[in-house]
């Protein structure tokens, strides 16, 4: 991933009422919604198509058991 500096000229500075109303709102949606906009986030900041998102890497991962047998 590149780094670059950040573009401050794209945020919006907002009064503590202001924030508060964002909150606000934002508990008001559906976890779902929620879901649904963090997940375009992250596609803006990793660069993936949001309804094409790339695949876990699953040979990363292993299943081993326990001595006492139960997985984790």
């Amino acid at each position: 991933m590149k780094s670059g500096k950040l573009d401050k000229t794209v945020f919006k500075y907002q009064t503590l009422e202001e924030a508060s109303n964002n909150l606000k709102y934002w508990k008001n949606q559906s976890y779902r919604e929620r879901l649904v906009a963090a997940n375009y986030l992250n596609s803006v900041a990793y660069n993936f198509d949001v309804n094409n998102a790339p695949r876990l890497e699953k040979t990363y991962f292993k299943i081993r058991k326990r001595n006492n047998g139960k997985h984790f």
